[in-house]
């Protein structure tokens, strides 16, 4: 019986052609209920009462960060607290940003400078840069007088309002803080020509200054009507107007 030689199979010859140049599918995009779970918010309380509120929601507008505007209902009872003055700490406004929550204006003021350092809501020079973070931590932890007594009230006005003697330190203070920022960096914002967060800070002050009448320094005057001149302002204290709802203890007859 003849004996048969396996026969050795030839390597397979690979063919080789032009390469596509041909575009990976582009990525779909994800459905809406997605994208709106990653929006961004802010958590707000009355816009004519809550001058955290205002502080919070004019960072979010000078760093152009665009978010949606969530209000808190105007018989809830931890926002009643925080707007007059009877809770712990302040929780509104909040921001939720990319998985990130975040609480007190100043948190939100750092955080924004970080996620946005070209908005400018710091001074770049580096002295001035530590002026502004020190007198908006000021205006975050301090003035606890100007802030009982001279309510922020957006629907209001007291003509020759007598401010209460407790007070008046605070309003020099603030007077004193204003005049030497705009003396040094020339205005017409507390830093110059550039909004920064002081502005936001300082924002709602300017607004009890005017709904009490309070007797200013022409400067100081005139930041004032900057500050009010802004649209953001003028848009906020639009919406306020619009607001139906009153709390009785903030609007008393003085």
């Amino acid at each position: 019986m003849p004996v048969v030689t396996p026969t050795k199979r030839k390597p397979a010859v690979r063919k080789t052609g032009p390469v596509s140049l041909a575009r990976k599918p582009a990525r779909v995009p994800a459905p809406p209920a997605a994208r709106a779970a990653t929006a961004t918010t802010l958590t707000l309380s009355s816009k004519n009462y809550s001058s955290w509120s205002l502080r919070g929601w004019l960072l979010l507008r000078f760093a152009g960060l665009d978010f949606k505007e969530l209000m808190v209902a105007a018989d809830d009872a931890d926002a009643r607290r925080e707007l007059l003055l009877l809770a712990p700490s302040i929780r509104v406004p909040c921001l939720s940003h990319e998985g990130a929550k975040v609480w007190n204006v100043m948190a939100i003021a750092y955080y924004l400078d970080e996620i946005c350092p070209g908005a400018g809501l710091l001074p770049a020079e580096r002295i001035a840069r530590a002026h502004c973070r020190s007198v908006c931590g000021e205006m975050n932890s301090g003035f606890a007088n100007l802030r009982s007594s001279l309510p922020m009230n957006l629907k209001a006005h007291h003509p020759g309002h007598k401010v209460w003697g407790g007070a008046l330190p605070d309003i020099e203070r603030v007077v004193e803080i204003w005049t030497d920022c705009l003396q040094k960096y020339g205005g017409p914002f507390l830093f110059g020509a550039r909004r920064t967060m002081a502005d936001a800070m300082f924002a709602p002050v300017a607004t009890r200054f005017l709904t009490y009448d309070v007797k200013l320094p022409e400067a100081c005057r005139g930041y004032c009507a900057t500050v009010m001149a802004m649209p953001e302002m003028q848009a906020w204290v639009a919406a306020a107007k619009l607001e139906p709802d009153e709390i009785e203890e903030l609007d008393m007859d003085f």
